[in-house]
């Protein structure tokens, strides 16, 4: 990876809200800068279907931490049957949890602590990914276009879930939680975004269902939060958060009612007992999209999302703002992690409001794996390379390869 492209140096943040210390959980952080769970397709392959952190994940995860900081994982297979790419580690086979170890003792080795996230694809997966078998989701309607093996998602649909399937794929969520924390994890993140299993519950455009799981929005957040009862009952509820996206358009999630939707899973997950109640929420903004710009995901959000959840806060935040959100969880002491097109502008001020209490941040830390020293030091930050996101040749470019600031700095010279 070339230094010799470098953005202009930054005005040190050392001393604002950014660089301030919490507790999340059970840990305590010195600053609130983390790493994003970030999909590389890295894994080493040990069997069809059996992805493991390699060398390669040891020495990328251990660069990146920091003392007091905490990093999410990539999501990560919590069975064989959740997943729906390759190279994508597990935590279901004794390989791989040997690989996380060796990956949590490279955090801890630098003072750091680190997540791992943890997910089941659902329909976001084809047949031939999962040894034949159908894929699952809430309902039958399948995604557009081609899954990543190139087979067309609509050729193969996915089958509902079985009530009984659903209890199983819980009671896998939790043992997986068990086998991170035996691994050295400091804690897991549930994956409930983005348009994997948990979220193809939560959308009614996805959600067909006529069961207890599927109709009014108190029967499509039941699995999530039967998910989120069980982790916390397996682990304790102060190593564990969970990820949401309710502006999601990804993987042809779209609800209809966005913001009362998510606030009723909000105050759902704010009325659980002290003991099942998550230490933290994280979100993604609503001007995220993989495919649209900032302006044009907020134009389509306005056109038909227009609930306001609380007057008071959305007229100055607007009505599709994470701070409705912030604001229910807060009452309950569940902290709220905030994610989605952040940098050095945009971060610290979001934390000085009380918006946000830490801000979660991809791909900066992937060109930067020292990032919390370069925006608390005002250091100049390195390009990242969309191109290496998910998997290079060789492996290790656009992954291990990127310059902490002294070697971008003699490379530049």
């Amino acid at each position: 990876m070339s230094p010799s492209k470098i953005t202009e140096g930054l005005t040190p943040l050392a001393g604002t809200a950014l660089f301030t210390p919490i507790e999340i959980g059970s840990l305590k952080l010195e600053h609130r800068i983390i790493q994003a769970p970030l999909t590389r397709m890295r894994g080493v392959k040990e069997s069809d279907g059996v992805w493991a952190p390699g060398d390669i994940a040891v020495e990328y995860y251990g660069q990146r931490a920091s003392k007091g900081g905490l990093q999410l994982t990539e999501a990560t297979n919590i069975s064989r049957l959740a997943s729906g790419y390759p190279g994508i580690p597990g935590v279901f086979r004794k390989g791989q949890l040997a690989g996380w170890k060796r990956v949590t003792d490279a955090v801890h080795a630098k003072g750091g602590f680190i997540y791992c996230q943890i997910w089941h694809v659902g329909r976001a997966s084809s047949d031939a990914l999962l040894e034949g078998k159908q894929t699952v989701s809430s309902s039958n309607i399948p995604i557009t276009g081609p899954a990543v093996d190139g087979t067309d998602y609509a050729s193969h649909p996915p089958r509902p879930l079985e009530i009984s399937e659903i209890h199983e794929i819980t009671k896998d969520f939790a043992e997986a939680a068990k086998r991170c924390v035996e691994a050295g994890f400091d804690g897991v993140e549930i994956h409930g975004a983005n348009g994997y299993l948990l979220e193809q519950f939560l959308h009614d455009n996805v959600n067909l269902r006529t069961d207890a799981y599927g109709g009014s929005i108190e029967n499509r957040c039941r699995f999530p939060l039967e998910v989120i009862r069980a982790v916390t009952s397996a682990i304790g509820a102060s190593k564990v958060g969970i990820r949401l996206s309710p502006y999601n358009y990804y993987q042809d999630t779209k609800d209809s009612d966005p913001n009362t939707h998510w606030a009723y899973l909000c105050n759902a997950i704010a009325s659980l007992p002290a003991e099942n109640r998550v230490s933290y929420v994280h979100m993604i903004e609503p001007r995220f999209d993989e495919n649209l710009d900032e302006a044009g995901k907020m134009e389509a959000l306005a056109a038909y999302s227009k609930t306001s959840v609380d007057e008071s806060i959305t007229a100055k935040a607007g009505v599709n703002s994470l701070v409705p959100f912030q604001r229910i969880l807060a009452k309950a002491g569940i902290k709220f992690l905030a994610a989605g097109n952040f940098n050095r502008d945009n971060a610290e001020p979001k934390v000085a409001a009380g918006e946000a209490d830490a801000i979660v941040m991809g791909r900066w830390f992937i060109a930067n794996p020292d990032l919390p020293k370069r925006l608390r030091e005002g250091l100049p930050l390195t390009p990242y390379d969309r191109s290496t996101f998910y998997g290079a040749d060789p492996p290790t470019k656009g992954y291990t390869d990127y310059p902490f600031y002294e070697e971008s700095k003699l490379g530049a010279a």
